[in-house]
């Protein structure tokens, strides 16, 4: 047993460089908006949970493990980015400086603006130009673009401004990478999507937050 607490102590101390080789798992009732990990098991019955900072946004392939998720109120299909487990509708309040963190083990993601609204429905391009290149100074407004996140790597933005951003990832916007981005100061996650088939079948995910913002 001794052994045990040795390595959760050793795997406690490297979690803020190593989070990202787990799975996020659910929602951190003292960080609203946040989730937790779930890393590589040290032993047969032992396992490590990390919880991931409330201002954060996981981004990766829906089939990589987020899944995809049908918005009623913004009437379109999300997919690829997360503040809790699964792909969801993101909301945050202004002013807030968030961190975007790539979830995947093997593939460079990007967090770019397509398009700006102003209400319901979120109306995807068919064929949006997003840049690969990083634009924008940190700051999320039109035309913002994070640039290549390498896996396991995160950059910080800013939301300078009040507004429903249409968001996208440069590589995957066409695998269902693309998402409805609510900054407002009420604003909270939408519903979650149900994982993929490859990514925890008898796990049935729960909302944290019956609002969708």
């Amino acid at each position: 047993m001794g052994r045990k607490f040795v390595a959760l102590a050793i795997a406690l101390v490297g979690v803020a460089v190593s989070a990202c080789a787990g799975r996020m798992i659910g929602g951190n009732a003292a960080a609203p908006g946040g989730g937790t990990y779930v890393l590589p098991p040290l032993d047969s019955d032992l396992a490590i949970t990390a919880n991931l900072p409330k201002n954060t946004i996981g981004e990766e392939k829906p089939d990589e493990g987020l899944g995809m998720v049908k918005s009623p109120k913004w009437q379109a299909e999300v997919g690829g980015y997360t503040q809790q487990r699964y792909s969801q509708v993101l909301g945050f309040p202004p002013g807030t400086k968030i961190t975007v963190r790539n979830l995947s083990k093997t593939t460079e993601h990007t967090l770019d603006v397509v398009k700006v609204i102003s209400k319901p429905p979120a109306i995807f391009p068919r064929n949006p130009k997003l840049l690969v290149g990083a634009h924008g100074h940190g700051k999320l407004e039109a035309g913002y673009a994070s640039g290549p996140i390498k896996p396991g790597h995160s950059v910080t933005i800013t939301l300078v401004k009040s507004g429903v951003y249409l968001i996208g990832c440069a590589f995957h916007y066409h695998f269902g990478m693309h998402d409805v981005f609510v900054v407002s100061p009420h604003a909270a996650p939408g519903k979650q999507a149900t994982p993929p088939p490859t990514s925890h079948p008898t796990t049935s995910p729960t909302s944290r937050s019956s609002y969708d913002p």
